[in-house]
């Protein structure tokens, strides 16, 4: 095949050159009837949406042609999908720049379509719509401006969270054209509309209505370029300005010759307007200079950033301006280094020497002149002239000692990606610039809604772009489709799913689930390593207990603990307890979490788990707590009752101690009631409301209690003695001391009294110790200062070494009776 000319399809408007590209011939059929429909464009060479034009007679061939609906085709003719139409009258259709396809009907009802497969989601715009009927509505990469028929502007700015508002009220009279300046390109970042009103231009915000002031309206057109910088108005004399944005300087101006106003004004790039009428275009430039295009049928316009697309039923093209590089390579009589190094191509090929006389004359250059072809072959869109610019850069850079290549192969991948999206059977016409704004991760996306799979994973492992989006897409498309029974598509999406890095089963689940396959669901579910991606859409899919099965396996409390609290809120509690009862980390999570803040539901899961003594033990510090009488009884009295009909040896015994609990408790309220002024002795201990009554002086109380309780009598004794020598109380002391025996023997009486200060009274209870060694009585008589009474003890054991260190310790008359004693026991000379 001849090579095609570069020069080609080339129109110098002004001092700038355009070219109109053909990407597509043949696209639709000719019942299509192009002329008949309103057409939409997604941007970066998205699909085409068509909705017949009602405003338009058309011929019914078939009863289903009397049904409305709205075509998706891409840019290659290529059908894709039919949503069938039967809501109000559409009066806006759009794109976002996800490729997400806007209706708007004439009731302010805004349905949002995602991936061209007919799902959507839907919200109303309100504000009067209702009322006043939506007119038209434009739209911009994330939101859309409403007009209604009383003028009134609505904006929503962000379709993932659409929160309608009013603008600013618009003055009244005939609107003849308006346009919306994207919130990129405004001082305020929120839309702005123009509103051409009568004979001059309005420019609303969300606060005001502020005139423009001019005088040459109507204005058929208003558009304004993609940057926001300039803005093109179409007189009703047929003419075409374009100012600045601020509407204080006029540019340009351009007679069209025509009284019928175009169908449509847009900006290509952001140096030229297009003037598109039913079967004409008028490509206007700077300084008024224009070229013009015909065409044997209508002609649609669909703008990108870089150019505009041209749709007719015969072909797609894409008009926009030549770069500069390209300007500098291929323009005739160029001798620009870039297009001398394109020419040295051909002389090798030839075997020719200039191309080595050609090198050197551009050596000094020779650098920049490789990033020239290189760049230049970015906004090729035939493959042959890619690659001979591709081949001059290589050509060049091989020359060279040092060259950094990375630009050459970055290109070498980005033309590789967009020839195969270009691609008749894909249709995705899309360039160079469109492609950077757009991203790898976009263009995949655009092929996965496409159901293109096998061209999306090679190009995510061709950038080296993860994959799994697309693979789990395909699974999900498959689960919806698919006719088979659950078992052979989980067979089939587990097997071709093997091996693949970062797959999410949970979302394949949950289209399952979505399409009412929840067994088909489950079984995905299994498949899906992560717990917490598992467990949410089990619990909507009310599968409950494979839900806390999976949550137990993950070892994850938080995990475990979110279920729990779900299934407590919604199932009933004996069914709730059912089913925690035979997981015992289920249950032991509920109860460490009930027991710092739900002290009833413990005392049910303890009764329903049979576990009184735990039970009791909730209720008795319920009890320890609370500080009133009454309530404390009452709940010792239930804690009694709780453990009341059981025959385990330990559960009675737990029962006597709390019964004994409530009887002590009663006997304390008896003692506060007769005794004290205030609850002194309420919620003590047996041991401690014992001790508190010999202090004060109820001994005879004490002994009542310490009988009724069957308190042990070396307990008992310990207290008394405790509470006397607190109270210094010497005389009882000294009574006690009388006693013959004692439960606890007579050495504990020495110390505490001992303890308290009191020698006299501790010595007379040294005598008593008669189970203590010798040597420990002396040493009792030591500490109470009465050595002589330690020598008589030393005398008695007839330990002459012990009275002998009794002597150095003594002092005055007590110094010449232990010499005394010394002298008794030595034996005479």
């Amino acid at each position: 095949m001849a090579p095609s000319n570069p020069l080609a399809n080339w129109e110098k408007v002004g001092d700038r050159f355009y070219r109109k590209i053909p990407v597509y011939d043949a696209i639709f059929e000719e019942d299509v009837e192009l002329e008949n429909y309103i057409v939409a464009g997604a941007p970066y060479g998205g699909a085409i949406a068509l909705y017949r034009d009602e405003s338009k007679p058309f011929r019914l061939r078939d009863p289903q042609s009397s049904r409305s609906s709205i075509e998706i085709y891409s840019c290659s003719g290529k059908h894709i999908n039919t949503i069938n139409w039967e809501q109000a009258t559409i009066r806006g259709l759009g794109w976002s720049d996800k490729e997400e396809l806007l209706v708007v009907s004439e009731d302010g009802t805004v349905r949002r379509y995602f991936g061209l497969d007919g799902e959507f989601t839907s919200f109303s715009l309100g504000n009067g719509t209702e009322e006043y009927g939506v007119r038209a509505c434009q739209f911009w990469a994330s939101g859309l401006v409403a007009l209604l028929s009383n003028n009134q502007l609505i904006a929503v700015s962000k379709y993932d969270d659409p929160r309608p508002r009013l603008l600013a009220p618009c003055p009244e009279g005939e609107v003849s054209s308006w346009t919306l300046i994207p919130p990129a390109h405004t001082l305020s970042r929120s839309v702005e509309v123009l509103l051409a009103v009568d004979k001059t231009v309005f420019l609303v915000d969300t606060t005001e209505a502020e005139d423009k002031i001019l005088q040459d309206g109507p204005f058929k057109h208003v558009s304004v370029s993609p940057t926001g910088r300039l803005v093109a108005l179409f007189t009703g004399e047929g003419k075409l300005w374009v100012v600045s944005n601020d509407f204080q300087n006029k540019l340009s101006e351009y007679d069209s010759k025509s009284r019928v106003a175009p169908s449509s004004v847009n900006w290509c790039g952001d140096d030229a307007v297009i003037l598109a009428w039913e079967d004409e275009i008028h490509l206007v430039g700077p300084n008024g200079t224009a070229s013009k295009y015909y065409y044997d049928g209508r002609v649609h316009i669909i703008p990108e950033l870089d150019g505009v697309r041209l749709i007719t039923n015969d072909a797609c093209e894409f008009l926009h301006k030549v770069s500069d590089v390209t300007q500098e390579i291929f323009r005739v009589g160029s001798s620009s280094p870039a297009s001398v190094l394109l020419d040295s191509v051909d002389q090798l090929e030839k075997k020719s020497p200039k191309a080595d006389e050609n090198i050197q004359r551009i050596r000094s250059s020779l650098p920049a002149a490789v990033d020239a072809c290189i760049r230049a072959a970015g906004y090729e869109f035939d493959v042959y002239w890619q690659k001979r610019l591709l081949k001059a850069a290589s050509f060049g850079k091989s020359v060279l000692e040092l060259y950094n290549s990375d630009e050459f192969v970055e290109m070498t991948e980005k033309l590789r990606v967009l020839t195969a999206a270009r691609d008749y059977q894909v249709g995705l016409p899309i360039s160079y610039e469109q492609y950077l704004r757009l991203t790898p991760e976009g263009l995949i996306e655009r092929l996965i809604s496409r159901h293109e799979y096998l061209l999306a994973i090679r190009v995510s492992e061709y950038l080296q772009i993860p994959a799994d989006r697309i693979y789990v897409h395909w699974a999900s498309q498959k689960v919806r489709v698919s006719t088979v029974d659950d078992e052979a598509v989980c067979k089939l999406i587990v097997q071709r799913l093997d091996g693949k890095p970062g797959i999410s089963f949970e979302v394949i689940a949950q289209t399952a689930y979505d399409e009412g396959r929840s067994h088909l669901a489950t079984q995905l579910l299994n498949h899906e390593p992560r717990a917490g991606k598992q467990v949410p859409l089990l619990l909507n899919m009310e599968e409950d207990k494979l839900a806390l099965d999976k949550a137990i396996q993950s070892g994850d409390d938080d995990l475990v603990n979110y279920v729990l609290l779900r299934l407590k809120s919604k199932l009933p509690l004996a069914s709730f307890f059912r089913m925690i009862n035979t997981r015992p980390m289920a249950s032991a999570l509920v109860e460490t979490e009930a027991r710092g803040q739900d002290t009833e539901l413990l005392k049910d899961l303890y009764y329903q788990d049979d576990r009184p003594i735990e039970g009791s033990n909730v209720l008795l510090s319920e009890a320890l707590q609370a500080t009133d009488p009454q309530r404390k009884t009452e709940k010792l009295h239930l804690a009694a009752r709780l453990l009341s009909d059981s025959k385990d040896p330990t559960i009675v015994l737990h029962q006597k101690l709390v019964s004994e609990a409530s009887q002590l408790l009663k006997a304390q309220e008896t003692l506060d009631k007769d005794l004290a002024d205030h609850n002194e002795f309420l919620g003590l201990s047996l041991n401690e409301t014992i001790y508190r009554l010999v202090r004060a002086g109820y001994g005879k109380r004490a002994h009542k209690m310490q009988a009724e309780f069957k308190m042990p009598e070396k307990t008992y004794w310990w207290l008394r003695l405790r509470a006397l020598v607190a109270k210094r109380d010497w005389g009882e002391l000294e009574e006690l001391g009388k006693n013959k025996k004692s439960p606890i023997g007579w050495e504990a009486f020495y110390n505490e009294v001992l303890g308290a200060g009191n020698t006299k009274l501790a010595s007379i209870f040294v005598p008593k110790c008669t189970n203590l060694p010798v040597a420990d009585r002396i040493e009792m008589w030591v500490k109470c200062g009465m050595i002589v009474k330690a020598g008589e003890e030393a005398q008695k054991a007839k330990d002459v070494n012990t009275l002998e260190l009794l002597r150095n310790k003594a002092s005055g008359p007590a110094i010449s009776e232990i010499e005394r004693m010394i002298n008794q026991l030595r034996p005479r000379k």
